[in-house]
């Protein structure tokens, strides 16, 4: 997280939720809340209804677009959001992405204005969770692990999901998340070997992230059901938290490619954020498109991945 001058104003949510400026951050330090039990991540979904994670960088455009389109989310029936803490240089992010972190870094995004909206946000959501994605290196390592996983889960992050955790770090990080009570995240690869995959998949407390694919986030193909069938089932032997796929997943036809394959849900993220940029810039009604873009990745109902191929051939 960027360091704050004493005099910094930084962005603050009113009681009624539009965004005012305050004065300097107090770096995290909140009373603990109570908060509702945790509830599972994708509940009743199945390979014809698969459940929809979204990816959004907090801060792009700006917080109160956040705020918005976390309602509208819910509002939609999507199942969890990732809100990312921007951060700059991400060696797993294409252009996209990297993009929308350095426009809310430019705007003052940082993990207090981060977590602040949350804290005014996440009781207002019925529906969609809160996956909370954050930096080791930009954002939790200056705070400190437990300081920042009891922030998250005060502020009403469902779970975190870390970014560039090194492997030092590991046994302290699931040490903190049990004593924090924080949902966990976990990550692998479709091709990690099967040690990884019963790790991720034991060790999970919130859901796995499986990564289609090796490379940088929207410039994967596809999902490709040969290789990523084994790993889901190599998940299932070995755990019982539920699989996102994620890396590539930009249509209707690849999130019902990915429910057919077992998994509970699918993640976009680099066709939405550029979805988000492109109404932004052309000054249209950003909550409009999105809902569009949002609505049209949902599954016709009953149909398989293969009628699905054929009637948007038809379709186009």
């Amino acid at each position: 997280m960027r360091s704050h001058a004493p005099d910094a104003a930084t962005p603050a949510l009113r009681a009624d939720g539009a965004i005012c400026q305050t004065g300097p951050s107090h770096h995290l330090a909140r009373s603990p809340r109570p908060r509702p039990p945790d509830s599972p991540f994708f509940p009743g979904r199945t390979p014809r209804d698969p459940g929809l994670a979204l990816f959004l960088n907090a801060g792009d455009p700006g917080l109160e677009h956040t705020r918005d389109l976390l309602l509208l989310f819910d509002r939609l029936g999507v199942d969890c959001v990732e809100l990312a803490v921007p951060f700059p240089d991400s060696v797993t992010d294409g252009p996209v992405i990297r993009a929308s972190a350095r426009r809310a870094l430019a705007a003052g995004t940082g993990a207090d204005e981060v977590m602040d909206l949350l804290e005014h946000v996440r009781p207002r959501l019925r529906h969609t969770k809160v996956a909370l994605l954050a930096d080791w290196r930009h954002t939790v390592r200056p705070l400190g692990i437990e300081p920042f996983l009891r922030r998250s889960r005060s502020a009403g992050a469902d779970a975190v999901l870390l970014h560039g955790l090194p492997p030092r770090a590991t046994a302290a990080y699931w040490d903190a998340a049990e004593q924090t009570g924080q949902r966990v995240v976990t990550t692998c690869y479709a091709d990690s070997p099967g040690e990884v995959l019963a790790r991720a998949a034991r060790r999970s407390t919130a859901y796995v992230y499986l990564v289609a694919t090796h490379g940088r986030s929207g410039t994967a193909p596809p999902p490709d059901p040969v290789r990523l069938r084994p790993a889901v089932r190599a998940l299932r032997r070995t755990g019982a938290a539920p699989v996102a796929v994620g890396f590539g997943v930009r249509t209707r036809h690849d999130v019902r490619t990915v429910g057919a394959l077992g998994a509970e849900a699918a993640i976009v993220g680099s066709a939405l954020v550029g979805r988000i940029a492109q109404a932004h810039q052309q000054g249209g009604d950003l909550l409009r498109d999105v809902e569009q873009f949002v609505t049209g990745l949902r599954p016709r109902a009953g149909r398989l991945p293969e009628e699905q191929n054929t009637a948007e051939g038809a379709e186009s």
